[in-house]
């Protein structure tokens, strides 16, 4: 019996603390446009994993709360936080899904990752048309002070690169000119994650750096986050570092470059590091069909060969060819006959691209004379630089 009393006491204490602790709450102002689009209704949605995190659709809807004709809301339903967590609010247009995120423009975006922690109460403000954009909190802390600035971050690169951008990209003609622009907005993001001292400011960022989950640009990026989080210990930290492996990664810049046996044009075989120069080697992936490609060839391939050949430089070009025609006929026609070219003529399925873990190009990789990847995926003038410098050093 003495148990048994002693039993329900417990119970009875550790409900009174449940009952008194203080849930942490979720509300704010947001103004709505005469006439507007979006419904008077905010939504609460939750990732379940890194790769949910700013993706369309994938999102746990985990409360929503009506706007009121003042612009008040509040989230009745917030689940028991233990941790920091991140949540997303959101806004819908009428006639989308209740965890549709847009991610085309930060101007007008309707939605913003939040940090969420035991017994705080949060008080944002916004504007509906543009809420991402306008999103601010009122005393925020410091992980979602810096989600802010992230933020801030995002909306001015994207001003800066990206708005009222429009590029001619009819057969690729502009297709470079367009990667540059979305790399140079994507700097700013990673320049944001590295000097960060929070782990989900930081993963916010590496999503937005790429929504559909395409790192294959930047995975220098994406492995050197994984060794900044590593030791989190957080499952977010060890789903960043599945991805990172070097196995799963486009050849890294500072590694050493495959040693591949590839068949040339020629009818011979030959393994890469045979014919190295003696002090930079472009390994260059092209196709007869891909305009920028064809560009470089004629423009600057053939210009740095023709200086720097006899100095210790170096191109081996290999092409994602189905035609062994066409492949020919382009080096002629570009006058890039002048160094290797190799294909298995398998197209995209092409074993040496499976090897390099690419898919897309044109794709370069410049080799020391040892096979390291000093550099990679510079074209046109900042190309033609690099080699000049390095070769005059």
């Amino acid at each position: 019996m003495v148990a048994v009393s002693k039993y329900l006491s417990f119970l009875f204490a550790f409900s009174f603390l449940v009952s008194c602790a203080k849930k942490p709450t979720i509300s704010g102002t947001i103004e709505f446009s005469e006439n507007s689009n979006y419904k008077r209704t905010v939504y609460l949605i939750q990732p379940q994993k890194l790769e949910e995190v700013a993706a369309s659709f994938f999102g746990k809807v985990i409360d929503s709360a009506e706007v009121e004709e003042n612009g008040r809301f509040q989230f009745k339903e917030l689940p028991t936080i233990l941790e920091p967590t991140l949540f997303e609010i959101a806004i819908q247009q009428h006639g989308n899904r209740t965890n549709q995120l847009q991610n085309d423009n930060p101007l007008t975006d309707n939605y913003m990752p939040i940090v969420l922690q035991k017994e705080e109460s949060i008080e944002i403000t916004t504007h509906a048309e543009n809420f991402q954009q306008n999103f601010q909190f009122k005393n925020p802390s410091e992980e979602n002070a810096a989600l802010v600035r992230l933020k801030n971050v995002k909306v001015e690169a994207f001003q800066q690169f990206l708005q009222h951008q429009h590029w001619d990209i009819h057969e690729g003609s502009q297709l470079l000119e367009k990667e540059e622009a979305h790399l140079n907005y994507q700097k700013a993001l990673f320049q944001f994650a590295e000097s960060s001292d929070y782990l989900i400011p930081s993963l916010v960022a590496l999503r937005w750096i790429s929504p559909e989950n395409d790192y294959e640009r930047v995975p220098e990026f994406l492995f050197q986050q994984c060794e900044q989080w590593k030791p989190a210990s957080h499952p977010w930290a060890t789903q960043l570092c599945q991805k990172a492996d070097k196995e799963n990664l486009p050849v890294l810049e500072g590694t050493m470059f495959p040693n591949a046996q590839i068949p040339l044009n020629t009818g011979d075989t030959i393994a890469i590091y045979s014919q190295l120069g003696e002090k930079l080697t472009i390994i260059d992936l092209w196709a007869s069909w891909c305009v920028p490609c064809r560009k470089e060839n004629s423009a600057f391939l053939v210009p740095l060969w023709d200086a720097y050949h006899d100095k210790g430089f170096q191109i081996i070009a290999y092409g994602l060819e189905t035609s062994k025609e066409a492949w020919e006929n382009a080096i002629e026609k570009d006058g890039a006959y002048r160094w290797l070219h190799a294909s298995d003529l398998q197209g995209d399925e092409a074993a040496f691209m499976k090897t390099l873990r690419l898919q897309t190009i044109p794709a370069n990789f410049l080799l020391d004379e040892e096979g390291r990847v000093i550099a990679k995926n510079l074209h046109g003038a900042d190309l033609q630089q690099f080699v000049t410098t390095y070769l005059q050093q």
